[in-house]
């Protein structure tokens, strides 16, 4: 069993229990099943830490109903461990009425990664799970420029986690830790459709 010595010690001018405690950046990405799953895992953990938690899913569908989030709901709501806030694009974190009935995707994700960053400032949360964040960044909605200063700038031990495929190489490269989830088989290739308990 590994005993969690690293295999050098970084001359950084910091004590053991500084590095121990150092907030880090997540990243999970690759093609492969589990990137979510993996971050709600880490949420489980922070959660019997009592650490606040905050949710923000930046793909899917306010309709959807996701196993984690009634999970984490109850057990944010039982009192013994920490908080959990939940927020999905177009619910709980925009409040601009727009015209029309087209949703407006793109504005809805920059004002997602606006309350994010007011959140960053107050300290809000301890764990962040930003689900599937790095599809606006993909996309051109969230310059991700501004995503690496405001997270190096974060105060506190405010740890995120970004999930989702195509990660920028620039925040790759500024995370403490990147997973790459590889898919070697998944049913959907064999044509199957996603079941419930597995995919949701």
């Amino acid at each position: 069993m590994p005993q969690g010595r690293p295999a050098s010690v970084p001359d950084d001018g910091l004590t053991t229990r500084q590095r121990r405690t150092r907030p880090l950046l997540i990243v999970h990405t690759g093609p492969g099943k589990g990137k979510s799953t993996a971050a709600f895992g880490l949420a489980l953990r922070a959660w019997n830490q009592g650490w606040p938690i905050g949710v923000f899913q930046f793909v899917k569908s306010a309709k959807w109903r996701i196993g984690e989030e009634r999970a984490l709901r109850v057990l944010g709501d039982s009192g013994e461990g920490g908080p959990v806030s939940w927020h999905k694009m177009g619910e709980g974190w925009s409040w601009i009425q727009r015209p029309g009935s087209e949703a407006d995707h793109a504005a809805d994700a920059r004002e997602g990664w606006e309350q994010i960053k007011r959140d960053l400032a107050a300290e809000t949360f301890r764990l962040y799970v930003l689900d599937e964040f790095t599809y606006p960044i993909k996309w051109g909605w969230i310059d991700v420029e501004d995503v690496l200063a405001a997270l190096a700038d974060r105060p506190g031990s405010q740890h995120v986690v970004i999930t989702g495929r195509d990660a920028d190489p620039r925040l790759v490269d500024a995370a403490d830790l990147v997973t790459e989830m590889g898919k070697v088989k998944h049913p959907m290739d064999a044509g199957q459709k996603g079941q419930k308990g597995i995919e949701w």
